[in-house]
C-alpha cells in the first residue's frame, strides 16, 4: 500500500436523534437569520433613521460578510467542535438582535450588524462541517438536500410569523422575536450528539497510513482546478442572479403599483416552495447522475428566467417566472457545498474551501446590483435582463466545457 494511501472506514451511522437535531436547528436557524432581512431598514427607518444611515450600517455588515468567508471557514476547519462554535455564533446572533430591539443608536447598531455578519460567517461553514460529520461524504448530498428542505421552510415561517407580529404590535418586536427564537435553535443544536460527528471528516480529512503534506497543505487546496473553476461558475451565478429580483420588483412596481407589494411577495415565496419540494430530490439525482447535469440545469433556468425577465410585459405572468428562480436556487442551495466537499475531499481544509467559494458569492451579488443598476439606468431593464441572462449562458458555457465531474462513489 502506497505511503498515502487513504484507509478504508465504514460508513457512519449517525443516530435519529442527531438527524432531527440537525433538522430543527437548521429550521429554527433560518427563522432566526430572517430577522436581519429587510426588516432592518425597515425597523431603522421608523427610528428616524436616515437612508445614509441605513446604506452605511448594511454595507458594514455586507462588507464583514465577504471579507470574512474565509477566516470563517478556517476558524470551523480548525475547531475540535462544530457544535461549540455554531452555538457560540448563535448566541451572538441572539445578543446582536437585542442589541437592536433595545438602544437602536449607531455605535450599538454598528456593532450588532458587524457582530451579525461575523457569527453568520462561521455559521455556514459549520452547518456543512456538522452535516459531514454525521453522515460522511458518500451521503452527504441526501443530507444537503435535507438541510435547504428545513432551511426554506424555516425562511417561510419565519418571514410569516416576522410580518405579523410586526404588522401587529411594532418593526421592533421583529428582533425580540429573533432573539426569543435563538432559545430552541440553540436546544435544537443540543440534540445532535458530539459524539457522532467525525472531526476529521468534518473537516474533510481522510485517514492515511502515513500523513502527506501535500495533499493537506492550503497551498495545495488553493491551486485545485476544480474549485477554482467552481468558484468561477458561482460568481458568474450570483453576478447573473443577485440584481434579478430588486430589478424585476421595480419593474412590478411601475407597473402595478397598488398589487406590488402582493406581487412581490409571492415572487419569494413561489421559489421558496419549490426548494422545499425540490432539495431532497437534488440531492440524491446528484449522487446518481453526478453533479454537472444538474448544475446545466441550474444554469439553464436563470438564463430563461433573465429572457423571460426581458420579454413578459404582464406583471402577473412574472411570478410564474419565478419558478425558474426556484429550479436555481433548489439547484445550487445543495449543489454548492456538495461540490465543494468533492474537491476538497481529503485536504482537512473543507469549510476553509467553503469560504473561497463563499468569497466570490459575495463578489459576484456585490458586483450584480451595481452593474445591472446602471445598465437598467441608461438603457432599460429588459437590456439589464438581456445583459444578466448572457452572464448566466457564460457560466452555463462554463460548466459545459470546462468543469470536471466531482462525484465520488467510494471512499
Amino acid at each position: 500500500m502506497p505511503a498515502s494511501e487513504p484507509v478504508a472506514r465504514k460508513p457512519p451511522t449517525p443516530s435519529r436523534q442527531s438527524l432531527r437535531g440537525l433538522d430543527w436547528f437548521i429550521f429554527f436557524l433560518a427563522d432566526v437569520q430572517t430577522g436581519f432581512g429587510p426588516f432592518v431598514a425597515v425597523y431603522l427607518t421608523t427610528q428616524k433613521w436616515t437612508q445614509v444611515e441605513i446604506g452605511l450600517v448594511l454595507s458594514i455588515g455586507g462588507v464583514v460578510g465577504l471579507i470574512g468567508q474565509m477566516p470563517g471557514g478556517a476558524i470551523v476547519d480548525a475547531a475540535r467542535s462544530e457544535r461549540l462554535v455554531a452555538g457560540l455564533a448563535i448566541a451572538t446572533i441572539g445578543v446582536s438582535a437585542l442589541g437592536y430591539a433595545a438602544w437602536p443608536i449607531f455605535p450599538v447598531v454598528m456593532i450588532a450588524a458587524t457582530l451579525h455578519a461575523a457569527a453568520s460567517c462561521v455559521l455556514g461553514p459549520a452547518i456543512a462541517a456538522i452535516s459531514l460529520g454525521l453522515v460522511g461524504p458518500l451521503a452527504i448530498g441526501e443530507r444537503l438536500g435535507r438541510n435547504a428542505r428545513y432551511a426554506s421552510l424555516g425562511n417561510g415561517v419565519a418571514a410569516a410569523v416576522m410580518g405579523t407580529s410586526g404588522y401587529l404590535l411594532s418593526s421592533r418586536s421583529v428582533f425580540l422575536v429573533t432573539f426569543i427564537l435563538a432559545i430552541p435553535t440553540l436546544l435544537a443544536l443540543a440534540r445532535i450528539r458530539e459524539c457522532e460527528i467525525d472531526v476529521a471528516q468534518a473537516h474533510g480529512a481522510i485517514a492515511r497510513t502515513v500523513a502527506d503534506a501535500d495533499a493537506t497543505s492550503v497551498l495545495g487546496l488553493v491551486r485545485r482546478r476544480p474549485l477554482l473553476i467552481f468558484a468561477s461558475s458561482v460568481l458568474l451565478l450570483q453576478l447573473a442572479n443577485a440584481a434579478m429580483l430588486p430589478l424585476m420588483a421595480g419593474v412590478v412596481t411601475t407597473r402595478s403599483s397598488q398589487w406590488a407589494p402582493v406581487l412581490i411577495a409571492a415572487c419569494i415565496i413561489v421559489p421558496q416552495a419549490i426548494v422545499a419540494l425540490m432539495s431532497p430530490s437534488v440531492g440524491s439525482m446528484a449522487q446518481q447522475w453526478g453533479r454537472r447535469p444538474l448544475l446545466l440545469l441550474g444554469f439553464a433556468a436563470l438564463a430563461v428566467r433573465g429572457v423571460l425577465f426581458a420579454t413578459v410585459r404582464d406583471p402577473y405572468l412574472l411570478v410564474a417566472v419565478q419558478v425558474f428562480d426556484g429550479i436555481t436556487a433548489a439547484v445550487f442551495s445543495v449543489l454548492v457545498p456538495l461540490i465543494v466537499a468533492d474537491v476538497a475531499f481529503g485536504s482537512g481544509h473543507f469549510n476553509l474551501a467553503q469560504g473561497i467559494v463563499g468569497t466570490a458569492t459575495g463578489i459576484g451579488a456585490s458586483l450584480s446590483t451595481v452593474l445591472a443598476g446602471y445598465v437598467s439606468d441608461r438603457f432599460g431593464s429588459s437590456v439589464a435582463f438581456a445583459g444578466l441572462a448572457a452572464v448566466a449562458a457564460a457560466g452555463l458555457a462554463m460548466i459545459w466545457f470546462v468543469m470536471p465531474e466531482t462525484r465520488r462513489s467510494a471512499y
